[in-house]
């Protein structure tokens, strides 16, 4: 009987160390993948400080994502997440298209400086944009399977909420507070979207949540000619996922 009860002990030992080595691994990769490729894709610093993601569960969280400034801004940040919350289908991590079920994104913090019509959150949507290789730019490399077949991704859930917006750099800004950004079903129609792709689709979204958070903080402190390049702004920004619900799949709540 005390044999017995040794060998279920170490058992159990055993397959918690296997968990914990397989969630260990996978997050590795998710890190490294993010670094490595998140460059070539904003066309700024991008670095992602860990992950954990379980193979049997399929829950998971990435720790502080930071995503740079391109050049040409003051600020060295455009945007972080403190925690990005995931729940990804097991069985797709095994394959080509990963499923993701559901991500939250915790503790999100934004920097948004603006010239005229144009601000560091469009240059990384027009960088993301050239990623896609469209027009006769070259595509960016981005993660893809052992046989060199790109990973897609599907997005049934995807949730920001308590955003934080500082428009503008130094002394003179002012915080905003972002409204909630509820997508659904990202890339269901197209089968997956590929890294570039998901990007787009996200950061156009976002973009667009920025502006509006902006001019209504314009608005409220009476800062007319602000508020009057920040529609201008917004109207860009409108356009571009305007454009965009050709090819990407997604749609906001309201």
């Amino acid at each position: 009987m005390k044999k017995l009860l040794i060998i279920l002990v170490g058992a159990v030992a055993l397959i918690a160390i296997g968990l914990f080595v397989a969630s260990f691994f996978v997050g590795s990769i998710v890190t490294k993948s993010v670094n490595r490729y998140g460059p070539g894709i904003t066309g700024s610093p991008v670095t992602l400080a860990d992950a954990s993601i379980s193979p049997f569960s399929g829950t998971g969280t990435l720790n502080n994502l930071f995503v740079g400034n391109p050049p040409g801004w003051k600020s060295e940040k455009a945007f972080s997440f403190g925690k990005v919350h995931l729940h990804v289908e097991p069985r797709s991590l095994l394959t080509e298209h990963i499923i993701i079920n559901d991500m939250v994104i915790e503790a999100p913090e934004f920097v948004y400086e603006t010239k005229i019509v144009s601000s560091n959150i469009k240059d990384i949507l027009n960088n993301i944009e050239k990623s896609l290789g469209r027009e006769g730019d070259k595509p960016a490399d981005q993660p893809t399977t052992d046989d060199g077949k790109p990973l897609r991704f599907t997005v049934k859930s995807f949730r920001l909420e308590n955003a934080k917006v500082t428009v503008g750099a130094g002394t003179s800004s002012l915080i905003a507070q972002m409204p909630p950004l509820v997508l659904t079903d990202l890339g269901v129609k197209e089968g997956g979207l590929t890294a570039n792709e998901l990007a787009t689709a996200v950061v156009s979204h976002i973009l667009a949540n920025i502006t509006r958070a902006v001019a209504g903080s314009f608005l409220d402190a009476g800062a007319a000619s602000g508020a009057a390049g920040v529609d201008a702004a917004t109207e860009a920004a409108k356009k571009a996922g305007g454009d965009l619900k050709r090819i990407l799949g997604g749609e906001q709540k309201r």
